[in-house]
């Protein structure tokens, strides 16, 4: 009898046609039961269960800030960044993500553009159950070539050691935690086909460097993120548009004699809400070592933010306000080959959306965002500002989600002095 219970069971198990044809008993039907529910006693005591709770494993905390206009259930990076296990030692994990624009500009001769704009692969392994490698490797434009083109970069490569949840530690080239969109900017998680002027020219994203730091969650909903990583560095170029970008180094041969600090502090305590701010401050002038003519000048740049979300039912904001200084804006102003580097520089932007319709996890969502920037608020002595500088842009648009995962974006931005500017915008991203 034992042996045709052992059968029936195995019949039923491997889903065996065998196990249709023999019309189990309800003893057999308990035993196989009592075998399964055996088996998950053994998996959670060897730690194998997924669950909610343990490392991060790679990249960020789970406990991410919702995407925009994404309920928190999607609230997900790729896949590399999701929760591990011990059980999950030695995994090798595979995400991405994609974005095409099309922009047509609408008072200007400049031609309508159609690109592939990012092409990212993430790449991540867990080692043990305490520590793994996260990375990411971006292509822009579609390809490159001698020095025009795309171009192909590692946007991240960092090693995380997970003590506890209050405490990871982190070494390599890592994303500097400020704002919003610097950590993530997924194309599903923003709204609009480009992402912010804000972020893009006082934010100089996607901003990346050398760091050592500790991240973690000391208690339930209030993250921290502090670090030294390699300074920025003044070489010859300079963007008068967006006074911080030329400067970053992003882990290729970055100079080192000038370290910088920055910290970050969130709080998502409460369902939908994200109330943080953060900080990032250090010499650029590296002691000569991009330009000579820089030995001995500091040129301390200081960069902060304080930013504002939330996602109540279908209704969704933004708000950021971000404001930078540099010393010796003077200094650099005679060594850079083109501009005038500003004592300060400022910019904010409200962003207000809904979801105006969803089934199941398809959605549309129209949105609005207004954005207030000056890269030359302050200027050194004897040196007048851009009057276009001082630029305000509406932007109205809307995202559609057929599934949580995948984009179609299209947008008008319409910009008050630069006019040539102005635009429509049409785009479509995913993430995996």
């Amino acid at each position: 009898m034992r042996n045709k219970k052992l059968i029936a069971a195995l019949a039923l198990a491997l889903g065996s046609p065998a196990a249709f044809a023999a019309d189990p008993t309800v003893d057999q039907k308990i035993e196989v039961l009592q075998q399964e529910i055996e088996a998950l006693k053994a998996q959670i005591k060897s730690g194998g269960a997924q669950t909610d709770s343990g490392d991060t494993g790679i990249a960020q905390t789970d406990n991410l800030p919702a995407p925009a206009g994404v309920a928190p259930s999607d609230n997900r990076r790729p896949p590399i960044i999701h929760k591990v296990k011990a059980s999950d030692s030695g995994r090798t994990t595979i995400g991405g993500y994609g974005e095409v624009h099309y922009n047509n500009y609408i008072k200007d001769e400049k031609d309508d553009e159609v690109d592939l704009h990012r092409f990212v692969l993430f790449f991540g392994h867990k080692f043990n159950d305490w520590i793994s490698l996260s990375s990411e490797l971006e292509v822009e434009h579609a390809f490159v070539e001698g020095d025009e083109g795309g171009e192909v970069a590692m946007e991240q490569a960092y090693l995380n050691f997970h003590f506890s949840d209050a405490v990871n530690l982190r070494t390599g080239l890592q994303l500097i935690p400020m704002g919003f969109l610097n950590e993530i900017h997924e194309p599903p998680t923003f709204f609009g086909v480009e992402r912010n002027e804000i972020e893009t020219r006082i934010i100089p994203s996607t901003w990346r460097e050398l760091a050592v730091s500790l991240t973690g969650q000391p208690v339930p909903g209030l993250e921290y993120h502090v670090g030294v990583s390699n300074g920025l560095a003044v070489g010859d170029e300079f963007d008068a548009d967006k006074p911080l970008k030329k400067f970053r180094q992003g882990g290729s041969e970055a100079s080192a004699n000038d370290l910088a600090f920055y910290g970050a502090l969130n709080y998502r305590g409460l369902p939908g809400l994200t109330l943080g701010g953060s900080v990032f401050t250090g010499n650029m002038g590296q002691n000569g070592a991009k330009n000579p003519a820089l030995e001995g000048i500091d040129a301390r740049a200081t960069l902060w933010d304080l930013h504002a979300q939330a996602n109540i039912r279908n209704f969704h904001l933004r708000a950021l306000y971000a404001r930078g200084t540099i010393s010796d804006a003077g200094a650099l102003s005679n060594v850079v080959s083109s501009g005038s580097v500003p004592e300060a520089f400022y910019g904010w932007y409200v962003e207000p959306a809904y979801t105006v319709w969803q089934s199941g996890d398809k959605k549309l969502i129209p949105f609005a965002r207004y954005e207030r920037f000056n890269t030359q608020d302050e200027m050194p002595t004897g040196i007048a500002a851009d009057p276009d500088s001082d630029e305000q842009v509406t932007t109205l648009g809307m995202n559609f989600y057929p599934t949580a995962n995948v984009v179609f974006k299209a947008d008008y931005q319409d910009f008050d002095k630069v006019s040539t500017n102005d635009r429509w915008n049409l785009g479509v991203g995913y993430m995996f």
